[in-house]
């Protein structure tokens, strides 16, 4: 939450624990552990952080590809999203594609 009670904090430093304490996030309802791991560092990482996570979570063997139960990957997601063009660069530069 933010606002006046909780103000945004947008330049606390994410060690790399804290970035790799995402892949132990397990999953949610009928989604893979891989699609919501990576759906819940999409949502709350910075762009830096969140390209640092996916070097992580490739280096563990995760499926970047997961889906969810409607059969979308975190990507398709991102294309519909207005900051998701960043984010969809990142994967394209760490992953080569």
């Amino acid at each position: 939450m933010s606002g006046p009670s909780k103000p945004s904090v947008t330049d606390e430093v994410w060690t790399d624990e804290r970035v790799q304490s995402f892949l132990t996030t397990p999953a949610v309802g009928a989604d893979s552990a891989d699609f919501t791991v990576l759906l819940k560092a999409y949502r709350g990482m910075r762009l830096s952080d969140f390209e640092r996570f996916l070097r992580f979570y490739i280096e563990a063997g995760r499926d970047v590809y997961a889906e969810d139960h409607r059969g979308r990957t975190i990507w398709t997601i991102m294309e519909k999203h207005r900051p998701g063009a960043e984010f969809l660069a990142v994967k394209e530069a760490v992953c080569g594609e």
